[in-house]
């Protein structure tokens, strides 16, 4: 979306949003609600990281204040205004977060929502009180928190460069981008509010927001180091020089490449300065000189890769030579990690090693030997043989336990020989999707509705076992004239009450399905996701 080049800590937060915007592409199940879990820990330390880097930034900001006042003077007010203006976007965005983690999860106060782990909440796919909290009842979003944010995302960037000299704001890259082009999966325009928060689930919507604080990490940053290289360089007590390695991510898969930069926080030269580093070691001595890697570069910076090879932690350690203001060739010995991670996809078959509560499980049973006759035993529920008289069928498997096992019996010229236990995972089966017309959101005609198509379940495509699942009752509901209108509903398709609403309607009516339950071989069961749809 920018036209300018990307910082690597803004090409990492990018990565990061990529990775968001493709898990919401995808159905909300458990693996995906678990990626958006580990991409928001991801994020939330990289924000803990970020804000003791900046800390430290300040530390010596201050240190060079004390010593210097009257030069540095200008610059340290300036910094601290950022400070201000940096910690109050936070804050809010901080605000936001909790505010909707109280409202979805229906939580007793502020407070409560402040010692929320997200790994831990309930509701983490639900998306009708983020919605509603972000976009509003508008198409467009303007009268939700989103308008209110995208304004003070927009006026902090505004306040953030105006601290800037003119002539250097071209150098900062603050990103927050909230005027782009964006587009939905079916390819419709959206704006900066709806790409982010409409029917966007709650585990989605804490992410980004912590993805939002991140880049106002990256923007402080930015802006203060921008005023501490103001400072003139014969100002500058070179003692509180450090060498400094950013490096694009600190996690990298084997065969793809590790990237870092390394370079002198605060001064910059038109020399070329050389790094000098070793792998596999926290400080280079100069026993090991001779043979460290030697790399060069322009403006007071050098890029660093290499193919990243092996697993696990990895280090390394050096220094970068270049020029004082005075001449003399200076050292700054720098230190870095980052793990090397294989890329793991994993796949598990959905009928090995896991029998279902509530259905019959076949299970094929082949003794080696030609027994005369096998003889299998559950240690939780039963097992009988299926009428093909070739396999079994498992059955009567109470839920709530973890696990249970088939003890194999063989009977070998009329002598019992145990054969082994073999353990099996005991699962729910999956809640069924429910749809209306084959489909859970989108648009659909009023004349579709009113022809009073039912609810169908659905079992998830992986799904193997042939179950079947009727609606028995759900809550229909829609806007009329701006008052919602709720109404019970039992069987699997509108009433007349429903038909009557449906006719006052406008194009644009929001119709939703919610409170669904369904009845199948295990029992009746709730469906907790709604099918939202809006007239065309």
């Amino acid at each position: 979306m920018a036209g300018y080049k990307e910082t690597p800590r803004q090409k990492m937060i990018g990565m990061m949003y990529l990775v968001l915007t493709a898990l919401l592409a995808l159905n909300v199940s458990k693996q995906i609600l678990d990626s958006f879990i580990v991409v928001n820990e991801s994020i939330e330390v990289t924000n803990k990281n970020f804000s003791d880097k900046i800390g430290n930034t300040y530390s010596k900001f201050e240190k060079q204040y004390q010593d210097n006042p009257a030069n540095v003077g200008e610059y340290w007010e300036k910094a601290l205004k950022a400070r201000k203006l940096s910690s109050d976007l936070e804050k809010f965005v901080d605000s936001l977060k909790y505010t909707v983690l109280m409202k979805t999860l229906a939580l007793p106060s502020y407070d409560s929502a402040k010692k929320i782990i997200l790994g831990k909440a309930k509701k983490l796919d639900s998306y009708n009180e983020p919605t509603a909290y972000f976009v509003g009842s508008g198409d467009m979003g303007t009268n939700g928190q989103g308008m209110v944010l995208k304004k003070r995302i927009d006026q902090y960037k505004k306040q953030m460069l105006e601290l800037v000299d003119e002539k250097y704001r071209g150098n900062i890259k603050l990103g927050l981008e909230t005027d782009g082009v964006y587009y939905n999966a079916s390819k419709q325009k959206q704006n900066w509010i709806q790409h982010n928060f409409y029917q966007t689930i709650l585990a989605a919507t804490v992410t980004i927001l912590n993805k939002i604080k991140a880049e106002v990490y990256n923007a402080e940053f930015d802006v203060v180091n921008q005023l501490y290289s103001a400072i003139s360089a014969d100002d500058y007590k070179f003692d509180a020089v450090e060498a400094r390695v950013i490096p694009n991510s600190r996690f990298v898969f084997s065969g793809e490449e590790y990237q870092a930069e390394v370079l002198v926080a605060a001064f910059e030269t038109k020399g070329k300065p050389v790094v000098k580093y070793q792998m596999g070691t926290d400080s280079l001595t100069p026993a090991q000189f001779a043979g460290a890697r030697v790399e060069t570069g322009e403006g007071g910076r050098v890029m660093l890769k290499w193919p990243a090879g092996g697993e696990g932690p990895q280090k390394y350690a050096g220094f970068i030579e270049l020029l004082d203001p005075s001449g003399v060739m200076q050292k700054y010995h720098f230190k870095e990690e980052y793990v090397v991670s294989r890329a793991i996809v994993a796949v598990s078959p959905t009928k090995m090693n896991v029998f279902y509560c509530g259905v019959d499980n076949p299970v094929s049973i082949t003794v080696p030997g030609g027994p005369q006759r096998v003889i299998p035993s559950m240690s939780i529920g039963s097992i009988k043989q299926a009428p093909d008289g070739k396999s079994w069928i498992v059955y009567g498997l109470p839920k709530g336990k973890p696990e249970t096992r088939i003890n194999i019996t063989a009977i070998y010229d009329g002598k019992p020989k145990n054969m082994g236990s073999f353990p099996f995972r005991l699962k729910e089966v999956p809640i069924p999707i429910v749809k209306m017309q084959g489909k859970v959101s989108g648009m659909i005609a009023r004349g579709v509705m009113l022809a009073l198509p039912p609810l169908i379940p659905t079992m998830p495509e992986d799904f193997n076992f042939d179950i079947t699942y009727v609606v028995t009752s759900f809550v229909f509901g829609t806007m009329v004239n701006g008052e919602w209108f709720p109404v019970k509903v039992k069987g699997n398709q509108i009433d007349p009450e429903c038909v009557k609403y449906l006719k006052q309607g406008t194009k644009g009516q929001i119709v939703s399905f919610s409170n669904i339950k369904v009845k199948g071989p295990d029992g009746e069961r709730d469906i907790e996701a709604p099918i939202m749809l809006r007239i065309n």
